[in-house]
């Protein structure tokens, strides 16, 4: 097999390729890999990891020693939403960002938002509720946490409410991180405000055949 994804089901990284991957009908090899989850969870609760990201090989592709990491037919390449846009470009651009500069921009400009703005937050929930054990989680930071996605997602409600997906009228690039996150926070044991256009955006999502990769609340539990 040529492509290569170093990963692991419980890393919303990962599962933006993943997404991706699928969307685009590519066939790959999937190596788990991780330095802090492996087959039982989190290392902080006494399970070993995955590994693989620590040995020579893997930081001679990846010198940041993390995942996602790729190998398409000998180009490697890292970080997950770079990976999403050399996919979409490499194998369909016109799915991906309807092949124009413009869709191209604005699509990736919510790339850069997940990466930004929502991902510090759902990684906060899922240390707190998940990754680490009961008698060591801080209400506190959850609280802070949680607040912060109100008010990260609240604008992804706002934009949701002028288009039918997050960067216009057809489903692009920008949909898979956003897919991801959005399925989280509906999954996370957390209290969410009535976000209507998300809603809506939710079933949309969840009914394109792709999702069902990505879609078992299994994978969002740990990661």
């Amino acid at each position: 097999m040529s492509f290569k994804l170093w990963g692991r089901y419980t890393s919303a990284r990962s599962l933006k390729v993943i997404l991706a991957l699928a969307e685009l009908g590519i066939e790959y090899q999937l190596i788990q890999a991780s330095a802090t989850m492996g087959p039982g969870g989190s290392v902080s609760k006494g399970n070993q990891a995955f590994g693989v990201v620590g040995t020579p090989e893997f930081q001679a592709m990846n010198p940041n020693g993390r995942i996602p990491t790729i190998d398409d037919d000998g180009f490697v390449l890292w970080e997950s939403n770079t990976i999403v846009r050399y996919l979409g470009m490499k194998y369909n651009p016109t799915l991906f960002y309807g092949d124009d500069l413009y869709t191209f921009a604005l699509a990736g400009r919510w790339l850069d938002f997940e990466n930004n703005n929502i991902i510090p937050g759902q990684h906060i929930v899922a240390t707190q509720l998940y990754r680490i054990p009961a008698e060591k989680r801080d209400p506190a930071k959850l609280t802070a946490a949680c607040e912060n996605l109100e008010k990260e997602f609240s604008k992804v409600e706002n934009q949701l409410a002028k288009t039918e997906y997050i960067a216009g009228d057809q489903w692009t690039m920008g949909d898979i991180a956003m897919a991801i996150r959005v399925h989280r926070w509906h999954l996370s044991d957390i209290e969410r405000p009535d976000m209507p256009n998300i809603t809506r955006y939710y079933e949309t999502i969840k009914k394109r055949p792709a999702f069902s990769v990505v879609a078992d609340p299994a994978y969002h539990a740990e990661g």
